[in-house]
Formats: C-alpha cells, sequence, structure tokens
C-alpha cells in the first residue's frame, strides 16, 4: 500500500499524454431489461436505408379479450390508460474512485478474503440516490475480477463494488474517465458484461465498433434520455492492437458533434458525460470553456463534468430552440481517498426534468448542487485508512473534521465553506 499511495502522490505532478483517437460513433444498450425503476429500454437498429425500433416496457400490460362488444374489461385507472407524468427526479456525482484504503477496509467488514462489504462506506449518502427516477455515477475505477484488486495508478475494483452501485440505486453508469483502460480489453469487456448482468445502463466506453456505432437510450415517465459520454485522456495509455474495446475523445470532435447531433433526433434529453478539467483545480480551464458551448449548440441538454478531483461552477446555457440546457462542470469526487483537502469535497447534483406534452420542450428545475464529504482517518502515511465513508456535508460534524486524515493539511469547515461560496452558485448550492 506504501508504494501505492507514493505513487498517487507523485501522479499530481506527473504530465498527461493525451491519445490517439480512437473510431467511434454510436452506441446500443444490448444488455439485460432488468430494473427497478418505471423505465422502458428503446434499442434501435439502423442501416443506410430504414430503422428498426423495438420497445421493451417492464410495467406494459396485455388486454384481456372483450366478451361482447360493449364489456368494458380494463379499468379506467389501469397501467395501460394511465398517462406518464412527463417528470423525471435526476441525481448526478462524480468520481467513485476506490483505492485500495476502501476496498481493503471492506474485505475486512466482510470477513473473508476476497469478500467485500460497502455498506458503510456509502450508508449516510443512500438515502440521497434512492428514490431518484433517474441516478448517474461515474465509476472512475473498473470493476473487474480478470485481475486482483488494484489501487493507483492502474486501478482494478472487485465487482462488489458494482453490486452496491446498483443497491443504492443508480441506474446509469458513466465509464468515460481517464482510468478505463488501466487493466485492458478484456477486463473492459468483464466490466460491460458484468453491468449488463446487472441491468444497468453503461456508456462512453464500448465493447467493440459494433456496440459503438448505437446509442443508448432509457425512457422514464414519458421522457427520453440520450446518453454519451467523452473523456479529455487515457493516462497515455492505449489498447493494443486487435483489441475490440473502443471509445471517443474529447478532442475528436467531428465524431463529437455526429453522434450527440444523431441522439438529439433520438431523444427529449441528450446527457453527455465530460470526463474535463484540470486536476486537483477548481477554476474552468480553456478546453472546458471552449467544447461545453460547442456541446450545446450540437445537441446536449444536460452535461455532466468529472475528472478534476475538485468541485467546479454550474449554469444554465441557451439553446437554439428557445429552451436552456444545464451544465454541471465539475462534480468533483464521490467515495475517494485521495490525500488532499479540496479532493475530498464533492457534489451530488439533483434536478427535475420536465416535459411539455403538448410542445414537447423539456426545461430543467429546482436544480440543486449538494454538497459532500469523503472521509477517511489514519495515523500517519505508513498506517492503514480506515473509516473510509462519504457523508454528506450537512451531516458532517466538526468532530469528523477533527478525525479527517487530511484535517492537518488545513481541512476545516471555514475551508470548505469558502471552496463552496467561490464557486458553486448561490442559487444552486443546497446543504442537506
Amino acid at each position: 500500500m506504501k508504494g501505492l499511495k507514493k505513487k498517487l502522490a507523485a501522479a499530481f505532478c506527473a504530465a498527461v499524454i493525451a491519445m490517439t483517437a480512437t473510431s467511434c460513433g454510436n452506441e446500443i444498450y444490448s444488455g439485460s431489461l432488468q430494473k427497478s425503476d418505471n423505465s422502458s429500454y428503446t434499442s434501435f437498429i439502423n442501416s443506410d436505408t430504414s430503422k428498426k425500433e423495438t420497445k421493451v416496457t417492464e410495467n406494459s400490460s396485455v388486454a384481456e379479450p372483450q366478451t361482447s362488444a360493449t364489456e368494458v374489461t380494463t379499468p379506467p385507472d389501469s397501467p395501460a390508460e394511465k398517462e406518464p407524468s412527463y417528470k423525471v427526479s435526476l441525481v448526478c456525482v462524480g468520481d467513485n474512485l476506490i483505492h485500495d484504503n476502501i476496498y481493503l477496509e471492506a474485505e475486512k467488514k466482510a470477513g473473508e478474503k476476497g469478500k467485500y462489504n460497502f455498506d458503510d462506506a456509502y450508508k449516510p449518502i443512500e438515502s440521497y440516490i434512492k428514490g431518484n427516477d433517474l441516478a448517474i455515477v461515474n465509476q472512475e475505477t473498473i470493476v473487474t475480477d480478470t485481475v486482483p484488486p488494484e489501487s493507483f495508478p492502474t486501478f482494478a475494483s472487485p465487482k462488489a463494488v458494482a453490486d452496491k452501485v446498483k443497491s443504492l440505486g443508480f441506474n446509469a453508469v458513466s465509464m468515460c474517465n481517464n482510468h478505463v483502460l488501466d487493466q485492458g480489453d478484456a477486463a473492459i469487456q468483464d466490466s460491460l458484461k458484468y453491468w449488463d448482468s446487472l441491468g444497468i445502463l453503461h456508456y462512453g466506453v464500448y465493447a467493440d465498433q459494433a456496440d459503438c456505432d448505437n446509442i443508448k437510450t432509457k425512457e422514464i415517465n414519458g421522457i427520453k434520455f440520450a446518453f454519451v459520454g467523452y473523456m479529455e485522456h487515457t493516462n497515455g495509455l492505449s489498447l493494443p492492437e486487435g483489441a475490440k474495446a473502443t471509445y471517443i475523445r474529447l478532442a475528436e470532435e467531428e465524431k463529437v458533434k455526429a453522434q450527440i447531433q444523431k441522439a438529439d433526433k433520438m431523444a427529449d434529453v441528450v446527457v453527455v458525460s465530460c470526463h474535463y478539467g484540470t486536476e486537483i483545480s477548481n477554476e474552468l480551464n480553456d478546453q472546458q470553456k471552449a467544447i461545453t458551448p460547442k456541446l450545446v449548440e450540437w445537441g446536449a441538454d444536460l452535461i455532466i463534468g468529472t475528472q478534476a478531483h475538485a468541485l467546479s461552477t454550474s449554469e444554465y446555457l441557451d439553446k437554439a430552440d428557445g429552451t436552456k440546457a444545464f451544465v454541471f462542470y465539475g462534480l468533483g469526487n464521490f467515495l475517494n481517498t485521495m490525500d488532499d483537502k479540496n479532493s475530498v469535497i464533492g457534489l451530488m447534483g439533483k434536478l427535475n426534468v420536465v416535459k411539455d406534452k403538448n410542445t414537447g420542450k423539456v426545461s430543467f428545475e429546482n436544480v440543486k448542487c449538494i454538497p459532500v464529504i469523503s472521509h477517511f482517518e489514519g495515523a500517519n502515511w505508513e498506517s492503514d485508512w480506515y473509516n473510509c465513508t462519504i457523508y454528506p456535508y450537512a451531516k458532517y460534524t466538526d468532530e469528523l473534521f477533527a478525525k479527517h486524515y487530511v484535517a492537518s493539511h488545513g481541512f476545516t469547515r471555514s475551508y470548505v465553506d469558502s471552496v463552496l461560496s467561490t464557486y458553486v452558485p448561490k442559487e444552486f448550492l443546497s446543504i442537506e
């Protein structure tokens, strides 16, 4: 663990090498149709001359045959006749970054080698995720059993992480991040299959070109969402020749543009996950300032930013059709044990998506940025770190501040309040 932590500290100063573009188009959700919300997955099969749509809805019903012309066998309040609400509650979080401290503690709590219990790590924020119609997380570390768990710089997380993500209530996973190639093609394939087996929509890296050439969609309460994701870089890593997995980088603007424009024609809301921003910085960089308006121009409705391991600002952006897009430029980290006082402060984005059933136009209402703190304790750098837990800031006590490992680095309530007041717009900041 000692060597891994030293690598973590060194990484903050390392130069990142942008990768050569990888071909990618649009993607389809091809996994199992298990889900716990009132939603449906729609698959689109495209050719040069036609588009075939097949829709499977969990709550669909088959009317029983009538015995006469005047008999009514379907009750007035049956699901078949009930109009959708055209309103979706949505929550999104930043990097679920599973360091060795986190999975080693989970293994101890499970009481058996190779078994993991992550319940305590997420318990304080569980109620903030469950009950939302759509919950999106950036899974920063690849979940796979093809290799043993690893920490920085090349992560691998046990599949129990994915199990916990599902039990928390997340039903969409972004995988477009700089660590997605850490364990190579076999790990990517294994991870994608496991998310499929859990019935969770995933996007941002794809099994092969055929998978990448289609766009994943999810319909909830009469509103259809499309999901696409792009990363700035992959830490200088590339896939070997013959590997099937593929992805799109933000620098491949023509491919990004084409995919978003197609997604815009397929859905009411285009969700774009962007892994961009300067590490450990709350300020927007040139790429964020340049590409974000373009994404909106091309059709993005909701932009979810991650990567910097530090929170950043949020805002509405005008769209050509008179509606407004919304962008969380940086949600920072979710669960993590980075040894930096800025990196343990993150945000949960929360909002309501509302569709006007007459005009079809969509708006984002009651937008909130809810601060969270990733907590961990330890005697010193060489020791095990423990009590790795993500808390809502509203429930983070002075006693916890005093116990936090980075307390000696100036991590105080006044520091957190200063970061929040400087970078989170007052109209969105919600400490709850």
